[in-house]
């Protein structure tokens, strides 16, 4: 498992669908960004519990806190488990008070969306971070940058007087 932390949230239009992009909480190593596509009323959600805007009313995500809150349970954390395609697979990890541990299948976005309300960490499994990642854009710029130095290199390396003649 890999702990995430949400980079950014793309509110969609009727053209354009609503992304979350997860980026792993370690900032060592080569940066790694999960975009995720959501729903506008998911990404509105996500949004308003990163500024911290309080409704009026409860919304989805605040009801279903409240529940698992007034059962006595408390979401420990949440993942990110599985994609197919480009559908994506998540799990709430809840911890009731007798300390009993039970995963409750879901959408990502709600997962996120409640994660964030509690403050419970995000995770990834490996084999979705190998699936469905973006690359990495600095390192393959840098690793093209270091080609081509090396190529420009080895052409001077192998320069001759007559070359010039």
């Amino acid at each position: 498992m890999v702990r995430m932390d949400i980079q950014t949230v793309v509110m969609g239009s009727l053209q354009m669908a609503s992304l979350v992009v997860l980026k792993k909480h370690d900032e060592t190593g080569p940066q790694v960004h999960l975009p995720i596509r959501i729903g506008p009323i998911e990404a509105a959600a996500i949004t308003a519990s990163i500024e911290d805007r309080k409704s009026l009313r409860p919304l989805t995500h605040d009801l279903l806190s409240s529940v698992i809150d007034s059962l006595g349970a408390r979401l420990a954390s949440i993942c990110i488990v599985d994609v197919r395609g480009t559908t994506f697979y998540a799990t709430l990890q809840l911890v009731r008070s007798d300390g009993s541990r039970t995963d409750v299948d879901c959408r990502p976005s709600d997962a996120i969306a409640l994660a964030l309300r509690a403050g419970a960490p995000i995770f990834a499994r490996e084999q979705v971070l190998n699936t469905a990642t973006m690359p990495d854009f600095h390192t393959v710029e840098q690793d093209n940058e270091e080609r081509e130095f090396q190529a420009f290199h080895d052409f001077v390396e192998n320069l001759s007087p007559e070359d010039f003649a």
